[in-house]
């Protein structure tokens, strides 16, 4: 698995973010206070919080929902036009 450069990733907001989910098959299917629950029929499942339309998430935040629960590798981003 290819190790991502978060600093051609830059900042993402959820709309952002929730955009490229829907691209890859991601379905919402709950929420719950400010987080959006999206399943993939493969199984996966991604939580993004979701606050301001504008906000960004920090490093940490990308890193478990693109990497853990996603489970995006570069080559995935560049496809989706995420990476910078």
């Amino acid at each position: 698995m290819n190790k991502i450069d978060y600093g051609k990733l830059g900042s993402l907001t959820a709309r952002e973010l929730i955009k490229a989910l829907s691209k890859e098959g991601f379905i919402f299917t709950r929420q719950r206070g400010s987080h959006h629950r999206y399943h993939h029929p493969d199984g996966r499942r991604v939580t993004v919080p979701f606050t301001r339309s504008g906000e960004t998430f920090t490093r940490e935040t990308l890193k478990s929902i693109i990497e853990k629960q996603a489970k995006w590798n570069e080559e995935d981003l560049k496809r989706l036009n995420l990476l910078r």
